[in-house]
């Protein structure tokens, strides 16, 4: 079993080092399931890109499969077109319908899923014995019978919001699409997360590692254990070319980025640091400097405008997207007004 400890120790290494285990870990993917049987999950994200370029260097055969949601910036899917052997896969349901019928993604995808069960939990009146309710209360206990870390208290008063709040967006509109496509050829995924990212990947990491062959769905990630400055590193190292959407990579000396101002990082894009989907409410609140509504309102106006504005009450009560957009104004000005107006910001 994989401990944190040893993650710390494969973060801390040389990228060069972290390239050569990474290959060793595509190496013996390969040779289990072979070039035929394997894929390489491509957003078209920087991520990804590292991903596909090292995999192609050993496996230049290797088919790459991108998941056009209709959320990613139009950059985006002009730059994953220029890639050789890439399947495209679409959703059979558009973003505005997700939410409507599942909720809005904000705070996060771990936050969403605790509030949209446990609202569930509460609509059908078993609360007391729904775990996602107890950690939004602060009542759930580890194994010693103590309070545990895993509550997020601060986060339930957005129970009560006059709109729902999920995270079956992603699983809508990218893991049902690839289930697919994994159950047609039967082929197993190699994909760029890391455990860096969030505390869900992290938890992830902890119970399989980099390769996954033990579990439901087997899975590869080599780049686990790589962090946001390995990436940058490497696509200067390679002069890779990005998506023109990021910008250009600057040195710390040299930094001049709409994202952060005050950056500290050795490296840091110009332009978007990270990309997935354009109207994705997950961490905003997080962001330094221009958060990425802002920017989308300086890049892309049109899209800023559908993501923000409309939306109306249905006849539950509930606030959703409708014919002019979105609503997402309506959707952080509430959550400004419990948490600060600086909590989400973008205008």
């Amino acid at each position: 079993m994989p401990t944190i400890e040893e993650l710390k120790l494969y973060q801390a290494l040389p990228l060069d080092l972290k390239v050569e285990k990474t290959k060793l870990r595509v190496l013996k993917w390969v040779k289990t399931f072979g070039v035929s049987g394997v894929y390489v999950s491509f957003s078209g994200g920087k991520d990804s890109t590292v991903l596909l370029h090292i995999v192609r260097e050993m496996f230049p055969e290797v088919e790459a499969v991108f998941v056009d949601t209709g959320l990613e910036y139009p950059e985006i899917r002009d730059f994953v077109r220029t890639f050789k052997n890439v399947t495209i896969l679409r959703t059979k349901m558009s973003f505005k319908r997700v939410i409507q019928i599942y909720g809005y993604p904000i705070i996060s995808k771990e936050i969403a899923g605790h509030l949209y069960y446990a609202s569930k939990a509460v609509a059908e009146g078993r609360q007391d014995q729904n775990l996602d309710f107890l950690k939004l209360s602060g009542l759930y206990l580890d194994k010693n019978g103590t309070k545990s870390r895993f509550n997020f208290e601060r986060y339930k008063p957005l129970l009560d919001m006059p709109f729902k709040i999920g995270s079956y967006c992603c699983s809508v509109m990218k893991k049902m699409p690839v289930k697919r496509y994994e159950a047609e050829t039967k082929r197993v995924p190699i994909v760029a997360t890391m455990a860096c990212e969030s505390n869900l990947r992290f938890q992830k990491w902890l119970k399989s590692g980099c390769n996954a062959f033990d579990v439901k769905r087997q899975i590869s990630q080599p780049l686990s254990f790589w962090t946001e400055q390995d990436i940058l590193r490497y696509i200067k190292e390679n002069s890779l070319k990005i998506s023109s959407v990021y910008g250009e990579i600057l040195p710390k000396e040299d930094q001049l980025c709409l994202d952060c101002f005050s950056c500290q990082e050795e490296l840091c894009t110009t332009g978007c640091s990270r990309t997935g989907c354009i109207f994705c409410g997950f961490g905003v609140h997080l962001e330094k400097g221009e958060t990425r509504f802002q920017r989308l309102k300086r890049t892309h106006p049109k899209l800023y405008s559908y993501c923000i504005y409309g939306g109306s009450y249905d006849s539950d009560g509930f606030w959703k997207p409708d014919k002019n957009g979105l609503g997402m104004k309506h959707v952080f000005d509430e959550l400004n007004q419990i948490y600060g107006d600086d909590f989400i910001r973008y205008e």
